[in-house]
């Protein structure tokens, strides 16, 4: 590995549903003079895939459970967006003023159940959702860019996560396609020859986090950056893979 280059892509448009995201990024990189590369991993903001997908929810056609108002009137939330926790949930981890941890159905363990309200057109009355299948997302956008590029492009659909035991959230990957999102090194020895026995890499993970530095967080427009000079793995897995079971939780 010679160096890494992250490379954002500016001047996209605001997605809204129905869009293919494939040529537009691939257009806009290229007229940014970034074309998208054979062995590039091109890093996306779940926001804009979920946009494209038409994951975007009004409120008002919301109606709150009984259950959804009980655990409101705890957090201190709008009943409206906890029902949308419920829904796409398959358990509440925790409810406290100002806090609703839920496991998604997906088997991620975050706040809200990454259901979110910020750079979404509607402001309040609106919310988006996780994308239904964020590695399927990845894929039909991977396959679509290494069509063009005539040669393999990992994606990853990148997403804002809290940690447990951490302050801040920070990008990781809920989505990947064409890369070794966990990799294996237990069994290979270390530069004193012991043989590793736990050492398993989040490299999805890293990869959204660098990449997220491109993007940031906030209001800078730019959801999505290519990273280059990455090993894509040598065997292609997706992001479900660094889903810890639940029954593998060792903190409950």
């Amino acid at each position: 590995m010679q160096g890494i280059s992250i490379l954002p892509v500016r001047g996209l448009p605001e997605v809204t549903e129905g869009i293919d995201l494939a040529p537009l990024i691939a257009d806009r990189a290229a007229a940014a003079g970034t074309s998208v590369l054979a062995g590039d991993v091109v890093v996306i903001a779940q926001k804009i895939v979920s946009k494209a997908e038409g994951r975007k929810v009004a409120l008002a056609a919301v109606e709150p459970s009984a259950e959804a108002q009980r655990l409101a009137a705890t957090c201190r939330k709008d009943p409206r967006l906890v029902e949308l926790v419920l829904r796409e949930s398959s358990e509440i981890v925790r409810c406290i003023p100002g806090v609703l941890i839920a496991r998604h159905r997906l088997g991620f363990v975050v706040a809200n159940a990454a259901i979110d309200q910020s750079n979404v057109p509607g402001g309040e009355d609106h919310a988006l959702l996780l994308p239904f299948d964020p590695d399927g997302s990845a894929q039909a956008v991977s396959d679509a860019l290494s069509a063009r590029a005539g040669g393999t492009v990992a994606v990853i659909v990148n997403d804002s996560f809290g940690r447990a035991f951490r302050e801040g959230t920070c990008g990781i990957a809920i989505g990947c396609a064409r890369l070794e999102a966990l990799v294996d090194l237990r069994g290979q020895p270390d530069r004193e020859g012991r043989i590793l026995q736990a050492s398993l890499v989040a490299h999805a993970d890293e990869i959204a986090a660098a990449a997220s530095l491109a993007m940031g967080q906030a209001a800078e427009g730019v959801p999505v950056a290519i990273v280059r000079g990455v090993s894509l793995g040598s065997k292609p897995r997706p992001a479900s893979v660094l889903v810890r079971e639940a029954e593998r939780d060792l903190f409950r």
